[in-house]
């Protein structure tokens, strides 16, 4: 007898190829009705974020987490907004991204097409559970949802409206699977079904990253945290990397897009370093520093080994002072995680080497590491982001919701046959 899970999940299977049989037209006027039905269902949404804060208040969970889970009015028109943008992108399915005549005069193109069934599985973050569903449907796939417990009414509230505009235009529900039954068996059993699903993403800390990518026989996405760095060269303009620590660092400290440690060329630290105290200071950031940087700007804490490893997600920043670019590209390659990297310079060569050095995700020169986003970089809502290298590496958009698979059109060729 077939268990619930997986009955759900080969419901979503069914659900998906009609999905994938959808013009762009119908996709796009899809994602509009569900936009409209998150502002119509406000009310109910947001009173259901109320009793998920509350209920994580009780229990203690972190500044950091809270600030995921919590929605508001404003957060919510974003959530909206995010999709209307999706429904407005190119539409992937069907791209041609190869086209050629071999001698023989067999046509061979290679075309995008649909993943299937996208796994999702996440914590406190309620946006995901609208932003995985526009990006997988506009990709024609379907999309079973497995947030955590910490946010399951703030989910199961914005999937209602999301499953009510499927409904509407004569779609399946379970195009838009929202697992509730959340016990850790349910979600190992979800990760088995090689035959059926055909991505999982997990988004949210470490550990359940981890967890998923250990147990899991379908293939994962991997994001296990992001420890970025940001170093401010010897030639860098010190204004404009002010700019980029404090926005960096400050902005949103609790996405993995934020700066964790700040490498400071030893020849420019004594002017920037206590620049930069001051500021993250007056934003209540507290340091914790090398020696060298204790020394220059002031930092009453000493960093360990685990803080230049660590991803904080919160208003606290690793400081180093190091003697070379040679030395802080070091220093990233030991403690990084393959998220993202942000130098200051002006030196065209050592924005050049910082490149082509380094193996993460995302590297910016002059830019904020907070730019490091779906959104930000034009893919429309952000599915996760990559860390490792399979088809995906980066930021996850509509694109890499798909594959390319061979399309070839002859006229009776045969290969051994005469």
């Amino acid at each position: 007898m077939n268990s619930a899970i997986k009955m759900q999940a080969l419901a979503c299977r069914d659900a998906a190829l009609e999905l994938a049989r959808l013009s762009s037209s119908a996709k796009a006027e899809l994602l509009v009705a569900m936009a409209d039905a998150l502002e119509q269902d406000a009310p109910a949404i947001l009173q259901a974020n109320r009793l998920d804060m509350e209920a994580a208040a009780g229990k203690g969970v972190a500044t950091a987490m809270l600030d995921r889970l919590m929605l508001d009015p404003s957060r919510l028109a974003a959530i909206a907004s995010a999709l209307r943008e999706v429904a407005a992108l190119p539409d992937p399915v069907g791209q041609v991204t190869r086209r050629e005549t071999r001698p023989n005069g067999i046509a061979i193109e290679r075309v995008r097409v649909p993943l299937g069934v996208i796994a999702m599985i996440y914590e406190a973050r309620p946006n995901v559970t609208a932003d995985a569903a526009a990006l997988c449907i506009k990709a024609g796939n379907a999309v079973i949802l497995r947030g955590g417990s910490e946010a399951i009414h703030s989910n199961t509230a914005i999937a209602a409206a999301l499953q009510r505009a499927l409904r509407e235009a004569g779609l399946p529900e379970a195009a838009l699977t929202l697992v509730t039954d959340l016990r850790r068996e349910t979600m190992l059993e979800l990760l088995q079904l090689t035959d059926i699903v055909d991505l999982a993403i997990p988004r949210g800390g470490e550990g359940l990253i981890r967890f998923v990518a250990e147990h899991a026989r379908v293939p994962v996405i991997k994001h296990y945290k992001g420890v970025c760095h940001f170093f401010v060269d010897a030639s860098a303009d010190l204004e404009l990397a002010l700019r980029l620590l404090v926005d960096g660092k400050v902005a949103r400290p609790s996405a993995c897009n934020s700066l964790e440690t700040l490498l400071v060329h030893e020849r420019i630290a004594a002017d920037f370093l206590p620049l930069a105290a001051r500021e993250m200071a007056a934003r209540k950031v507290e340091l914790r520093g090398d020696p060298r940087s204790r020394a220059l700007a002031g930092i009453t804490i000493e960093a360990t080994e685990a803080d230049y490893a660590a991803e904080f997600l919160d208003l606290i920043l690793a400081v180093r002072v190091v003697d070379s670019l040679d030395q802080a590209l070091e220093h990233i390659r030991q403690y990084g995680s393959d998220h993202t990297e942000v130098i200051a310079t002006s030196d065209a060569a050592n924005a050049d080497k910082f490149v082509h050095s380094l193996r993460s995700a995302v590297v910016m020169v002059n830019a904020s590491s907070r730019f490091s986003d779906g959104g930000e970089l034009g893919l429309g809502a952000e599915i996760g982001i990559s860390t490792t290298r399979l088809h995906a590496y980066g930021p996850m958009g509509l694109e890499a919701l798909t594959v390319e698979r061979f399309v070839v059109r002859g006229s009776g060729q045969t290969r051994n046959l005469p």
